[in-house]
């Protein structure tokens, strides 16, 4: 499956599901000074989030062009180091504003990997956020993806750095609930597809792609440089799963830049460059 066909199954299903197909936002974000570039698919839904706006659905899908170059989200320090950051991607989401929330994000995302994509549910792997002084341990989002059909072993908890996002200091904010996938020629290998290869720091062996984030707060700086946590209006739910990354799980490769949607611009570069 190429990523084209990838992008077209992944918002045909949402809108089977309800959701409004929406276009990509321009990369250069018109009314927000807290981003340079659009990083996100919700960056355009924000303020939908915040309730300071009303659109007419209340789920949405995209495939949002988005750049990380700067910023709380930057990925300059990665591109060439591992076999998945890029500094420009697409970013397939799907979103509710105060209609669903955990339990139906986290069957979207089974039903869509397990049964439309036909992923192998033994190179799965879920984290959730494990809780601090703010914000307590996202113990019923273990108990859904148990549900779902995810083995409990296969649930790891992780902190912030991992699984609480935010798209800048300030703003819609929430617990995240990763997958990742195991790439290994080993699935069945427990010495290969291994707990510590999730969110580890070198190496591209297991890789996150798909992320949902239960947005519930709006984080505000109350005065220089302190902030805290205010509850949304309504719970709601942001993902964001990487296009070329999980073009790289379909396609069967082994990097983004070897997928349909990188490879033919690498090669005529490579060629400008007398480098084929």
């Amino acid at each position: 499956m190429t990523g084209n066909e990838i992008r077209r199954k992944f918002l045909d299903y949402f809108e089977q599901h309800g959701h409004k197909v929406v276009h990509s936002s321009p990369v250069y974000p018109p009314n927000d000074p807290t981003i340079l570039f659009t990083n996100a698919g919700m960056n355009q839904f924000k303020d939908v989030f915040l309730g300071n706006e009303k659109r007419d659905y209340k789920r949405a899908a995209s495939s949002q062009k988005c750049i990380r170059a700067g910023g709380k989200h930057n990925d300059l320090d990665e591109v060439g180091k591992t076999a998945r950051h890029q500094t420009f991607f697409e970013m397939l989401g799907n979103f509710s504003f105060g209609d669903y929330f955990k339990e139906d994000a986290i069957n979207f995302a089974w039903d869509f990997l397990v049964n439309e994509l036909k992923l192998d549910v033994n190179r799965l792997w879920f984290t959730v956020f494990a809780g601090d002084d703010e914000v307590s341990a996202d113990e019923e989002a273990i108990q859904l993806w148990i549900k779902a059909g995810a083995k409990p072993e296969r649930i790891l908890r992780f902190g912030r750095k991992d699984n609480f996002w935010q798209m800048a200091e300030t703003g819609p904010c929430g617990p995240n609930s990763e997958i990742n996938y195991y790439l290994g020629d080993e699935p069945e290998n427990p010495e290969k597809n291994r707990a510590d290869l999730v969110n580890a720091d070198e190496g591209d062996t297991t890789m996150e792609i798909w992320n949902l984030v239960f947005m519930q707060y709006n984080r505000v700086e109350t005065e220089k440089g302190i902030y805290k946590l205010e509850p949304l209006p309504a719970p709601s739910v942001d993902t964001g799963a990487g296009l070329e990354r999980m073009t790289v799980v379909m396609e069967g490769v082994h990097s983004t830049f070897e997928t349909t949607l990188l490879k033919p611009i690498v090669e005529f570069t490579a060629r400008l460059a007398q480098r084929n």
